[in-house]
């Protein structure tokens, strides 16, 4: 059965590993694409423009947003973020689900844009294991570091918006978990396009069977 594709959002705290798991997904998975985000942070090391995030200026971006070129934005530990519509569609023209690592409050914003978006809330296995996972970056003062456990706090506050939550306590353990939920959810009567000629074929052949 046939169904269009629709975007997946992986929202968490920074240090939840949602960047990792999107990028297993898109290992095993030729049905999906990720969504580069655009940002105006600096690149991290290793991070290459185009390909983890869209980087730009600040300027650029709020010439963007002008522009209505987000399907949302906003502003993460003093920098700005936003998904841009035409990554949406380009990735849903070509029959891939778009994957998308997204704060709280962006998720929000997109599915207003995007109903038809799943979003799935990633928890750590522990507030321990959560900073061992943020001071482990060594990009980040003891300041910066406190932000984001304040940001954590305020977002792990927003769970019961989401439809689903995966505890990212093992790496392929929390995929295997949103792969069932990608599949799951193409299975939804509501988005199979051809379920009723389908269904109307099987009971033209089961009448013609019994004449």
């Amino acid at each position: 059965m046939m169904h269009p594709a629709f975007p997946v959002i992986l929202a968490a705290p920074s240090g939840t590993g949602k960047t990792t798991i999107a990028r297993r997904l898109l290992e095993l998975r030729p049905d999906v694409g990720f969504s580069v985000t655009c940002t105006t942070r600096a690149p991290r090391p290793a991070e290459s423009h185009g390909v983890d995030y869209h980087f730009v200026v600040g300027d650029e971006f709020e010439a963007r947003v002008q522009r209505g070129e987000f399907a949302e934005h906003a502003v993460v530990h003093g920098h700005r973020y936003g998904t841009l519509r035409s990554e949406i569609d380009r990735l849903m023209a070509s029959g891939r689900n778009p994957i998308m690592t997204i704060d709280v409050q962006g998720a929000v914003q997109f599915r207003q844009v995007f109903p038809q978006a799943v979003l799935i809330f990633l928890l750590p296995p522990s507030a321990v294991e959560l900073l061992s996972r943020l001071s482990g970056r060594g990009s980040e003062d003891m300041a910066t570091l406190a932000r984001r456990v304040d940001s954590a706090l305020t977002e792990l506050a927003t769970v019961e918006q989401f439809k689903y939550v995966v505890v990212n306590d093992a790496l392929e353990h929390a995929v295997t978990q949103v792969l069932s939920i990608i599949d799951a959810e193409a299975l939804r009567r509501t988005r199979l396009t051809d379920l009723r000629e389908r269904v109307t074929a099987l009971a033209n052949e089961l009448r013609d069977a019994i004449r």
